[in-house]
């Protein structure tokens, strides 16, 4: 019925739970201590509700009753195509409650064919989405699947259902499930989240409650995150990110605050109006965050007190201008295979936090190996594969033994697919991604270091480097650029600034590309596969240097 394999044996069991790392605990257990210590303590709040962990729990537990009812089985997942909202977190508590499988990777870019193929893919029993959210038709879409048992729609959120119960109307009135038994098993494989699929075809990552776990509990030891901390995130909950933030604020007793602020809003005023101090996104969060609080002239950026920038490489000005802000950025690194395992500590040294991505947290490891043989592991200093192992690790690719294999060299380490280097300290520094390495007449050119030099450049707000197909060369670079409002950039000075930063004469770009926005993954990654359709396509021309 749905079990699924995975890479989880007896000895990495025994050992994760004989070091501390892995606890008996699941999601769910650690949501009902904090009802049954503290009911009354704000748990989620949106824009319109305010919900205590007693009203928290009590909503997973009627939908997972709601959910046996209606013929859902342990092992068999459970789909959401939902914006952020407090649901979310009663859907996967309720999930890790009765050993459910939570999937809520379907952002609002996807497409109904998309959501569809990943539906088929888990075969979920389960869907629930907020029509109007994504693309129309979708119950039609997946009701000739055969595989979804129960469709719940959710009614977007309004000033009407401040109040209210948590599912309101869509559950069975006075169900009792067939078996109330909780699931107690925090290894078993309990959340699927699908990769972003920039490369190829999404891949559905396996999590325990224990990997997704593992990191929530050493930020909050090493952060000093509390119940008394107010967490949010940027990032969306169909995101890895924005999952590690709920989860990180779930093992502390934290108030999450849903990021749910309108479009043209002010989210500044929307961090100072509910307090938030420790909050996660992604460089392009930051960026944005920075240049308001610029425009307004503020010294302060509301209460945040620490900002953990994660999910694609950061530039390092923004961490500077964070600090001038009197945020402590928190620099971090890590994937869907293997949650928010690095980070930079407290009081580390400005210039670490602004050039690594930190050392690992406790429990996970990380290696350098040599790109032609990724068995043969460097040493401090040597730039290569970045691989990782550890209890936070995924337990495997959904239904896909072929990808799972293919992801570890013969030493059981994963690899990333990134570009790096670790110093004596374990400190890592990304130097590019291993699949994004330009071979223009057969010299290897890191994109990432020409787009980290472009993203300094005064006039530029945000950088990309395109591989342009040649026949002679093999690849050509296109520079793809944003500009700041009003002002413009004259190549020859662009190239210049290059040149002084140290790039080659052969790393320089032959193309440039102004555009009014760089188009943005879910994951805060820009989207260069768009960019070179649309190149393709004639919608954008780059100018020749």
């Amino acid at each position: 019925m749905g079990a699924a394999l995975s890479l989880l044996d007896g000895p990495m069991l025994r050992d994760f739970h004989a070091r501390g790392l892995w606890h008996s605990d699941t999601v769910y257990d650690v949501a009902a201590r904090h009802a049954a210590r503290a009911p009354d303590r704000l748990a989620a709040r949106d824009r319109f509700r305010r919900l205590t962990w007693r009203q928290l729990v009590d909503a997973a537990d009627a939908l997972a009753d709601d959910l046996a009812m209606r013929g859902v089985k342990a092992g068999q997942r459970v789909m959401l195509w939902l914006p952020d909202r407090i649901e979310t977190i009663a859907i996967l508590l309720a999930c890790s409650r009765s050993g459910f499988v939570s999937c809520p990777s379907p952002h609002r870019n996807h497409t109904v064919a998309e959501v569809e193929a990943m539906v088929e893919h888990v075969r979920a029993a389960a869907f629930m989405y907020q029509p109007g959210f994504g693309g129309e038709g979708i119950e039609a879409a997946i009701a000739d699947l055969g595989v979804v048992r129960q469709v719940y729609r959710l009614p977007a959120v309004s000033a009407a259902d401040e109040g209210a119960k948590l599912f309101a109307g869509l559950l069975a009135n006075g169900v009792t499930a067939k078996s109330d038994a909780r699931r107690s098993d925090p290894d078993r494989v309990s959340y699927i989240a699908f990769t972003s699929g920039s490369t190829g075809r999404p891949k559905g990552v396996m999590h325990s409650d224990n990997t997704l776990l593992v990191t929530a509990r050493a930020l909050c030891r090493d952060w000093g995150i509390g119940s008394d901390t107010v967490v949010s995130t940027l990032s969306p909950f169909s995101h890895n990110l924005g999952v590690g933030a709920m989860m990180t604020a779930l093992v502390a007793g934290a108030a999450l605050v849903i990021h749910d602020t309108p479009r043209g809003e002010s989210i500044v005023d929307r961090l100072a109006e509910t307090g938030v101090d420790y909050l996660v996104g992604v460089p392009t969060h930051a960026i944005d965050l920075v240049a308001e609080a610029r425009r307004r002239g503020m010294s302060r950026l509301a209460d945040v007190r620490v900002f953990r920038v994660s999910g694609a490489a950061s530039p390092p000005q923004v961490m500077h201008d964070l600090m001038a802000l009197g945020v402590e950025p928190q620099s971090g690194y890590g994937m869907t295979e293997n949650n928010s395992h690095q980070y930079t500590r407290p009081g580390d040294d400005p210039g670490l936090i602004a050039g690594t991505c930190g050392r690992a947290c406790e429990g996970y490891e990380i290696a350098i190996f040599d790109r032609q043989d990724p068995d043969r592991r460097l040493g401090p200093g040597e730039t290569g594969l970045v691989a990782g192992r550890g209890a936070c690790l995924m337990l495997g690719y959904f239904d896909d033994q072929r990808a799972t294999e293919a992801a570890f060299n013969a030493d059981g380490w994963f690899m990333t697919g990134d570009l790096g280097q670790v110093d004596a300290g374990g400190y890592l520094r990304l130097t590019g991604r291993h699949k994004e390495v330009l071979i223009r007449g057969g010299h290897n050119i890191n994109l990432a270091r020409i787009e980290e030099f472009a993203a300094v450049f005064p006039s530029i707000v945000r950088a990309a480097v395109l591989p342009l197909p040649d026949a002679r060369l093999g690849e050509r670079i296109c520079l793809a650029y944003v500009v700041r409002q009003g002002e413009a950039i004259e190549a020859h000075a662009l190239l210049g600034h290059l040149r002084a930063l140290g790039l080659s004469r052969y790393e320089l770009p032959e193309y440039l590309l102004a555009v009014s926005e760089l188009p943005l993954m879910p994951n805060g990654k820009i989207d260069k596969a768009f960019l070179l359709r649309a190149i393709a396509e004639g919608s954008l021309r780059p100018e020749a240097v």
